[in-house]
Parts: structure tokens; C-alpha cells; sequence
């Protein structure tokens, strides 16, 4: 079983307004100097997939959801919560 400072809360969502952009978001990542914005972006916008990265494989797997990320915001992708969750499997607590 993993422990919180096993793992890496994170939220992918889409903005609602603006350029309607997939973001992600790291929660346990976050400083008090950036908290506040990045909560209430992600709070405003659509979810799309959340979970926890394992931090033994936590820079692979940042790198896949900047993967993920870039193929959706190319306008050609829109990837399921399902398809997200198996690209991401071997990374996922």
C-alpha cells in the first residue's frame, strides 16, 4: 500500500473558457504562492481524468500526460477517461 508521500495527486481537465485548452494540474505539488490560481483553474473547468502518479515513476509518467496533453490541445484527439487510465497504467498508484 502506498503512503501520501508515495504519490502524486493529479487532475487533467479542459478549460471552460478561454482557448478551451487541457491542462493539467499536480496537487501535491502546489507552493501557497501558486495554490489558490491553480485550484480555482482547475475548479473551473471539465475534468477529464484524475488520480495519483507513483513517485518512483513520477517524471515518466509527468512526461506521458505532456503527451497525452499535446495530442488533445493538437485538435485531432480527444482521448476517454478509460484510454487515459491505460496509457498511464504503469505510472498510476
Amino acid at each position: 500500500m502506498a503512503f501520501e508521500s508515495d504519490k502524486t495527486m493529479f487532475e487533467i481537465y479542459r478549460e471552460k473558457e478561454f482557448n478551451r485548452k487541457f491542462k493539467v494540474v499536480y496537487y501535491t505539488e502546489l507552493t501557497e504562492h501558486n495554490k489558490e490560481f491553480e485550484i480555482n483553474s482547475a475548479l473551473n473547468g471539465e475534468t477529464i481524468f484524475d488520480g495519483f502518479l507513483k513517485d518512483g515513476k513520477k517524471e515518466p509518467g509527468k512526461a506521458a500526460v505532456k503527451d497525452i496533453l499535446r495530442e488533445m490541445n493538437s485538435g485531432d484527439i480527444k482521448y476517454s477517461p478509460e484510454e487515459i487510465k491505460n496509457r498511464l497504467k504503469e505510472f498510476l498508484a
